[in-house]
């Protein structure tokens, strides 16, 4: 009997008005426009984890958490069971339309950085265009709202 090792991530859904920021790998575009997220370490809090996981990714630390939207268990082929945790955060200044950023620590242990090219899309137009495995916390995303509507 194999021994499925069940691992934690944590995904980002940020937004600043109705757009979501997501990137894309510059030098990998197969792998589809993404949010920012990743695996958690052993123990880790989840709302440390996705808020350490943006920030390495994005390169700029200026969000705030708005709201957990949940979890589900997924699997493919290729993978053990993960547990993946979705956050609404906020990013409540201006940031560049787009701008590039490597992610030193590359969760895949890639042994050189990534770079990743960040851009906003409206909110409306984000379930066209994000990878089919970011679906489910965006549509978490899309039901679910915050006092102030957001």
């Amino acid at each position: 009997m194999i021994d499925m090792q069940e691992i934690e991530k944590a995904y980002a859904y940020i937004t600043y008005r109705e757009r979501l920021q997501v990137f894309r790998h510059v030098d990998f575009p197969a792998a589809g426009i993404q949010v920012p997220g990743g695996t958690m370490e052993p123990g880790e809090d989840t709302a440390k984890a996705v808020l350490r996981e943006a920030e390495e990714e994005r390169g700029l630390s200026c969000l705030v958490m708005n709201r957990y939207l949940g979890r589900d268990a997924f699997r493919d082929v290729a993978n053990p069971i993960m547990m993946r945790h979705y956050f609404h955060l906020i990013c409540p200044v201006i940031t560049p339309e787009t701008w590039q950023h490597y992610e030193e620590t590359p969760s895949d242990v890639s042994p050189d950085p990534i770079l990743f090219e960040f851009y906003w899309l409206p909110r409306d137009e984000a379930a066209g265009k994000l990878d089919p495995y970011f679906a489910a916390g965006l549509e978490r995303l899309a039901t679910s709202r915050d006092e102030n509507g957001r």
